[in-house]
């Protein structure tokens, strides 16, 4: 096979997965986008191939251009961290593809092992869900979100489950087509792989339709109220005094509150000053949302704010502590939070956290990655390494638990289990978007919170501050949202629900069956090697 026509499919594999990808893809060509690639993989696999072709190199270009193509959004924010984010996630899914081919050809002679695939890919989309290098926005299993009658069944497997659909479909379709034109079987055998193929791709489908369609969402009604103040990121966030800040926030509030009102949400960084997480009560800010609250007493507000503390002694060489000079004279150290704050009459609750953005919110802690931080965004003089939580925490307020996630960390399915777990009732997404302008970005995250309120069975209200804001029920669907990029205050009712899904009790099991398996293969394929050349 020609140079020119391997490219080409390699080429065909991105622009399929690529065009199968939310807000306005072809969901169904994402059962067919890996075939190229696994026609590749045959190829360079083949003994008596001598021009195989190189497995990397070729899996590496679909996939530089299915993350291009999906998420290069993320330029607006940080040109040179976007361009690092591309080649560092491509050449990590070309590793995983390799290491795919490595062992169907040295452990099964290229003949068998095909079952790998979904198991290397699980194995490595949990690791992009809990190393510094996270990047879980492309994590297969994600392409359903625009298609969540289809996905109803992640309440028992996660989202792992929509990785091992997807690739396993793949195999099976190329297996027919291999079948068909290339092996040239028996009709008997076609009409066989034929009617795999239709029932495991039918069979999910069915299922989550008739569970989605009988589904009865459960608990009590929460009067939720989302506020999207419209402030720009780059230009007011960080030049609006925080009293202007809150003009923007507490009026449109106040406009919409009814005495059932119980939560009042504003997005993800709205808070900007000097905020000192152990003494809250002296910023204009809370004083104004102090002020709120004595006008409707009934409401807990929560908010996104930066916030500062002192580092404990004996905690100075913490990655994310900060040496700083108080009163000009004294060197001390001190964290920087990316927090929800939550605001009533009578407490002042926080939530620092946890899952941050690498290369805006968190550096490379290891040496050989540590230039990778002059990419860094700054963030109105708070870039470098925030300091998350250690613990999932969860406000409460007259009896309902909430879970306030920021941002980046509803993309985390294996973390929001952790609030739910905590007793979370219902969930909460304050979030900024406004640093990818108006791009697939903010939809695409917007469509992420669909498959986590799946995997829980909760309620999620969003706050984005420059949109898209919205309410989603239990089931995933999207029941009021706003426009982008315009100011705007919404009110409705959710279920709030006690009660936890298999996935919730039960957690990541296919992820971890995925590593073991992926550790086993790979150590007994090394063995294999060394024994066969002794």
């Amino acid at each position: 096979m020609k140079a020119f026509t391997k490219i080409s499919l390699a080429m065909a594999s991105g622009l399929m997965m690529a065009a199968a990808w939310p807000t306005r893809g072809f969901t169904p060509l994402i059962f067919i986008a890996f075939i190229p690639l696994l026609y590749l993989q045959d190829i360079s696999g083949d003994p008596d191939n001598k021009k195989k072709g190189n497995i990397f190199l070729l899996s590496f270009l679909a996939f530089f251009i299915w993350n291009t193509l999906t998420t290069y959004w993320v330029w607006n924010s940080t040109a040179a961290g976007a361009i690092a984010m591309l080649i560092l996630n491509s050449t990590f899914m070309a590793t995983v593809f390799w290491a795919y081919h490595f062992v169907k050809k040295k452990l099964y002679g290229n003949k068998k092992g095909y079952f790998m695939l979904p198991v290397f890919f699980v194995a490595f989309e949990y690791l992009h869900l809990n190393w510094q290098l996270n990047w879980p926005w492309l994590n297969i299993s994600n392409v359903f979100s625009h298609q969540h009658t289809w996905v109803q069944w992640y309440e028992y497997t996660g989202s792992a489950g929509g990785t091992i659909w997807v690739l396993v479909s793949n195999i099976l379709i190329y297996k027919l087509f291999k079948a068909a034109f290339i092996d040239k079987t028996d009709k008997k055998s076609l009409i066989k792989k034929g009617m795999a193929v239709i029932l495991v791709i039918a069979i999910p489908i069915i299922t989550s339709l008739i569970i989605y369609n009988n589904y009865k969402e459960e608990g009590e009604d929460i009067e939720v109220v989302v506020i999207q103040p419209n402030i720009d990121p780059y230009t007011e966030e960080f030049t609006l005094s925080p009293l202007q800040i809150m003009e923007r926030n507490i009026p449109l509030a106040d406009s919409i509150v009814t005495e059932k009102t119980l939560f009042v949400l504003s997005p993800e960084s709205a808070i900007q000053e000097a905020l000192w997480i152990h003494a809250p009560g002296n910023s204009i800010s809370v004083k104004k949302l102090k002020a709120f609250s004595e006008r409707h007493p009934e409401c807990a507000y929560i908010i996104g704010a930066s916030t500062f503390s002192i580092v404990p002694a004996g905690m100075e060489d913490d990655f994310a502590a900060r040496a700083v000079y108080l009163n000009q004279k004294e060197e001390s150290y001190i964290y920087a939070h990316n927090t929800a704050l939550m605001v009533t009459k009578d407490t002042i609750d926080h939530y620092h956290k946890s899952r941050l953005t690498p290369g805006v919110e968190q550096m490379p802690s290891w040496w050989f990655l540590r230039p990778l931080e002059r990419l860094a965004i700054d963030l109105g003089g708070t870039s470098g390494t925030l300091k998350g939580e250690d613990n999932a925490h969860v406000f409460e307020h007259n009896g309902i638990k909430a879970a306030a996630l920021i941002c980046y960390e509803s993309a985390f399915g294996n973390y929001v289990i952790d609030f739910v777990r905590e007793g979370a009732d219902i969930l909460f997404v304050i979030t900024n978007d406004g640093w990818w302008g108006n791009t697939p970005g903010h939809r695409q995250h917007l469509e992420l919170s669909k498959l986590r309120a799946i995997e829980t069975r909760r309620s999620i209200a969003r706050s984005a501050n420059t949109g898209i804001s919205a309410y989603i029920n239990q089931r995933g669907d999207i029941i009021e949202k706003t426009q982008y990029e315009e100011p705007a205050a919404l009110r409705n009712t959710l279920k709030s629900n006690d009660k936890q899904t298999f996935y919730v009790r039960y957690g990541n099991y296919l992820y971890t069956a995925s590593v073991f398996i992926t550790i086993i293969m790979l150590s007994v394929c090394l063995v294999f090697i060394v024994t066969r050349k002794k």
